[in-house]
């Protein structure tokens, strides 16, 4: 038997019927065409499907879509405003930070909640906080200079 859900996505309300065993990564996409948010491997280990449940970074193909009642959700399509990319998301293009894009959406979702938690964190810390999040084409100096420009200009007010 479906249940039936109520929640917050992106600042919007959302209701939706699934599958108590479905997750919430399959909710997003499959019932709710929100593809940005990538299945990398289905187990957690990548990182491809970081989403904020309210405010933690969470893999959304651990979360059952039910757990989401009552939550607040902020997947990679609500990072930028409106036609506006987030400046994480302009570094990350700036940088050539992304090549495949199967890790680039968990990686901006991971990024912001980096750079919400510390707005100055060090290579190592950035390396450290990202290290859920797994690349396989581009390396990692690309992403991480991205993210260091991204908590520079964030922290200049730009």
């Amino acid at each position: 038997m479906k249940s039936h859900i109520s929640t917050t996505i992106n600042g919007d309300p959302v209701e939706f019927l699934c599958d108590p065993s479905q997750t919430l990564l399959n909710v997003l996409r499959n019932d709710l065409g929100m593809t940005g948010t990538k299945e990398g491997c289905g187990s957690g280990d990548c990182g491809a499907c970081s989403v904020l449940f309210d405010g933690e970074l969470v893999c959304a193909c651990l979360v059952l879509g039910v757990e989401a009642q009552g939550a607040e959700i902020e997947t990679v399509e609500g990072v930028a405003t409106h036609d506006q990319l987030h400046v994480i998301q302009e570094k990350f293009l700036e940088h050539a930070a992304l090549q495949c894009g199967i890790c680039t959406p968990g990686l901006i979702v991971s990024t912001k909640a980096l750079l919400e938690e510390n707005p100055s964190p060090t290579e190592e810390e950035a390396r450290y906080f990202l290290a859920g999040n797994l690349c396989r084409c581009t390396g990692y100096d690309k992403i991480i200079k991205a993210v260091m420009d991204a908590a520079a200009t964030m922290r200049q007010g730009a």
